[in-house]
């Protein structure tokens, strides 16, 4: 086989499964591993994908890229619905405080909790302005916004106010998103700022409920923002594969699948 049917092979093979292993290529094509690696360096001089130790990921999957907000709004939204509705059955009944962090899947609890009429005595405290925007139309919420300048990016709040602020805080439950989750890894997200705010937003809760939707599972972007030991509960549309799986077992998070 000439190189460049094995190069269009090795990218096609990353559009499908997002990544590729060095040992896994040089089995497929009955090469070396020396000459899987000079094709991975010929790809990714030509920017058709990104070497990671032992193998290469997607462009797509570099650790820095974050779609913008209207993007997200499109992107697995029916699994999102799942979990917003399951993770709504997880509120607190009345007289609790609830931390909702900024997404799009937390946005679309916010929106549930405001068409269920969620329970009486409930502070929600957020420093997502799209959060904001949906709960000040329910009466029976009392609502906090944290403040800080906006990301446009995110529509919330990030920087060292935002965090500062909520260290202020010790509710009762959070509810928040991630960009990425991974076995070894944890929780992380690509801008530092708003990893800030999120490692402040988990420490600020007596529990943590991630809500996550499969394209998370073993990915990881820049900034950890916190180990899997810290989060109680997954609220995900897919079971996790078998590493992830284990160490969220090992971390004992309750993994609760919509």
């Amino acid at each position: 086989m000439f190189a460049e049917e094995r190069h269009r092979l090795i990218v096609e093979q990353l559009e499908a499964d997002g990544k590729v292993t060095v040992a896994q290529l040089a089995q497929r094509f009955d090469i070396t591993r020396e000459t899987v690696r000079r094709d991975l360096a010929q790809l990714e001089s030509e920017n058709c994908l990104r070497r990671v130790h032992g193998g290469a990921v997607a462009t797509s999957e570099a650790s820095t890229r974050e779609e913008s907000y209207v993007v997200r709004t499109t992107i697995h939204s029916d699994a999102k619905a799942r979990i917003a509705q399951r993770a709504l059955g997880l509120l607190p009944v009345s007289d609790a405080s609830v931390i909702i962090d900024a997404g799009t899947t937390t946005e679309i609890l916010a929106e549930r909790m405001v068409k269920a009429n969620a329970g009486s005595g409930l502070v929600v405290i957020t420093h997502a302005l799209p959060i904001a925007s949906a709960l000040i139309h329910c009466p029976d919420i009392a609502l906090e916004l944290i403040g800080g300048r906006v990301r446009g990016l995110t529509g919330a709040t990030s920087g060292a106010r935002t965090a500062q602020e909520y260290s202020q805080y010790r509710a009762d439950i959070a509810f928040i998103g991630t960009n990425g989750l991974h076995a070894g890894f944890g929780l992380s997200t690509p801008d530092p700022l708003e990893a800030a705010v999120k490692r402040a937003l988990v420490a600020s809760a007596r529990r943590v409920v991630l809500l996550a939707d499969s394209s998370k599972f073993d990915q990881e972007t820049l900034v950890r923002f916190a180990s899997l030991e810290a989060i109680d509960t997954l609220v995900t549309d897919q079971q996790p594969g078998t590493e992830l799986a284990a160490a969220l077992d090992a971390a004992d998070v309750e993994v609760v699948v919509a």
